[in-house]
């Protein structure tokens, strides 16, 4: 939601485009009301309201035309235009800038459009991104603690599990994504770990993991999403004092998702982990799955909550296999959701005597749409 900023300088002259030759009515906040009929299509409303400033192939007007210096987005601009969910797009132009703790000079238009209308505008303004193989962000559902998601991402993770009894631990985790292009991924995974042994707290750098993904199924009207991708894991930690394996791991991977009824939506992820010295570990494959829905404050604009619960399948090759349940919520800080927070607990299912319970949280930062302290208030 980069552009999001850019999008609270948005049609302050609605009132002074006339394209249709609509008649005009002054609304309660001052915002200019088209009487357009309800058949409008979305390019007629775009061209009744949002024309001047935008212009007419959605890279905004010039300075001397809407007459203020914030800079307008570029709608063609795919990287901008697809990346957030329609309800983003609806929540600004809806309630103005405001609700998304961008300028208050972006004025609010519920009064001035329906909500069918709004939908209709902002169907139009999808279409100035030329290139259809960019997924939208109706498509990129909450993160959960252990699934991972398909939908291509520039993000900052900082994951914290805490573990107590015989395997007591408290680990850090930082990951940075790094989008490229439509659909491809890059990840850096930074483990910093401390373990409690029998002489004592150990503390230090884990094992290194690099990772590529790409997005191969993108389908915004059936709700559904498919990636796949693999990691590799470095030996950059220490063995000998339980802060890494001490060989390499290579894991292949791959991730679903689907959007369900009532803004619920059901993740998977499956993998294999394959190291490279099979006599110190051996092959193990496993299955995650997230079920969630997402419920959003402020009549479905403002801060959203997001519970989930996780079930976690792992068996290594001749090995008894491992479940675990994690019940989890997601709740965003910022107004305009690019930074949030998680947490919840690991139950182990079965083989209690060998895992502990875990708390796990998580701090995500979406650095594409802007700075971390930006967008609060």
């Amino acid at each position: 939601m980069r552009g999001l900023l850019k999008l609270s300088a948005i049609v302050w002259l609605i009132a002074l485009t006339g394209r249709l030759g609509v008649a005009q009515t002054p609304a309660p906040d001052g915002v200019t009301q088209s009487a357009l009929p309800a058949s409008a299509t979305g390019e007629e409303i775009y061209r009744a309201a949002c024309i001047t400033c935008h212009g007419p192939d959605g890279t905004g007007s010039p300075r001397t035309v809407v007459g203020f210096h914030t800079d307008l987005p570029d709608f063609t601009d795919c990287a901008f235009g697809t990346a957030e969910a329609d309800i983003d797009w609806h929540a600004v132009v809806k309630n103005g800038g405001r609700i998304r703790g961008l300028s208050r000079s972006m004025p609010a238009f519920g009064d001035a459009l329906t909500d069918a209308q709004i939908e209709s505008v902002i169907g139009y303004v999808r279409h100035f991104c030329p290139d259809a193989a960019w997924p939208r962000g109706d498509l990129n559902f909450p993160r959960a603690l252990f699934t991972e998601k398909a939908f291509p991402e520039n993000e900052v993770v900082y994951t914290n599990v805490v573990t107590r009894g015989d395997d007591a631990g408290v680990g850090h985790e930082i990951v940075y994504e790094r989008r490229f292009g439509s659909r491809d991924q890059m990840e850096a995974v930074v483990p910093l770990d401390s373990i409690k042994l029998e002489n004592g707290w150990q503390f230090g750098l884990g094992d290194i993991a690099l990772a590529y993904r790409r997005t191969f199924v993108a389908n915004n009207r059936t709700g559904t999403i498919v990636a796949a991708g693999g990691e590799v894991a470095f030996p950059t930690g220490d063995s000998t004092r339980a802060l890494g394996n001490g060989y390499y791991v290579f894991e292949p991977f791959a991730m679903f998702g689907q959007a369900l009824p009532r803004n619920a939506f059901l993740q998977m992820h499956g993998g294999l982990e394959v190291p490279s010295n099979s006599t110190l570990a051996a092959k193990e494959a496993y299955l995650r799955s997230a079920l969630g829905v997402t419920l959003m404050a402020d009549r479905g604009y403002g801060r959203s909550w997001s519970p989930q619960v996780e079930l976690l399948f792992a068996r290594p090759v001749g090995g008894e296999a491992s479940w675990d349940v994690v019940p989890q919520l997601q709740v965003s800080l910022s107004k305009l959701q690019h930074v949030v927070i998680a947490g919840g607990v690991r139950i182990p299912v079965n083989a209690h005597g060998d895992r502990s319970p875990a708390i796990v949280t998580y701090l995500l930062w979406d650095w594409f749409d802007g700075p971390f302290t930006s967008f609060w208030k």
